[in-house]
């Protein structure tokens, strides 16, 4: 009998046991898919300079031609910050790098690249940000006598890098084509 349920024993437990093997199921991945943007002139009411812009970014103007260009689908913007050289052009610098660098607590990386227009009379520096900083991409320029730019992206959420990824790539390539298509009205 001893024999009999022990073989009974060690069949069921090797039926139970030749179920499927369990496994965890594979981390999904966000797939987000942007169009490919479609830039339009954008030359601002009566402030002194004009851009190509995203077609579907909204301009908001305020008084002193400092504007905000919001992105609904990335909740996120692009903030423009505009300022006259009035002598005040290495102070102006000085504050649009500090800006940048404000950011070095939780940034991973800071790039900059020049970027030098002389027949628009165009100068500047491109910001790439990596980390879970605030802003991703600023910019600034100048026409050196003039006219002077900051801008800077900011999303309306928490910054995790991972996260907010594809929605700041898609801006960057926005804010260089912005920074580089940028024309003095009295230049032209």
């Amino acid at each position: 009998m001893k024999k009999y349920s022990f073989f009974i024993l060690a069949l069921s437990i090797l039926c139970w046991s030749c179920k499927e093997e369990v496994l965890p199921k594979p981390n999904g991945f966000l797939a987000l898919d942007y169009n490919a943007p479609e830039y339009v002139e954008y030359l601002g009411d009566d402030c002194p300079y004009g851009f190509m812009k995203n077609a579907e970014a909204r301009v908001k103007y305020k008084e002193d031609c400092s504007a905000v260009l919001e992105y609904p689908g990335l909740d996120g913007a692009l903030y423009l910050t505009y300022r006259k050289v009035d002598g005040n052009i290495r102070q102006l610098l000085t504050d649009a790098q500090k800006l940048t660098y404000e950011h070095v607590v939780k940034a991973d990386n800071i790039i900059e690249e020049k970027y030098i227009n002389p027949e628009y009379r165009v100068y500047g520096m491109f910001y790439d940000v990596t980390g879970n900083a605030a802003s991703q991409s600023q910019f600034y320029v100048t026409d050196s006598t003039s006219h002077f730019i900051t801008g800077s992206i900011y999303f309306n959420v928490t910054p995790n890098y991972d996260s907010i990824l594809p929605a700041a790539a898609y801006l960057k390539t926005d804010i260089r084509h912005l920074m580089e298509s940028l024309r003095w009205k009295d230049e032209e």
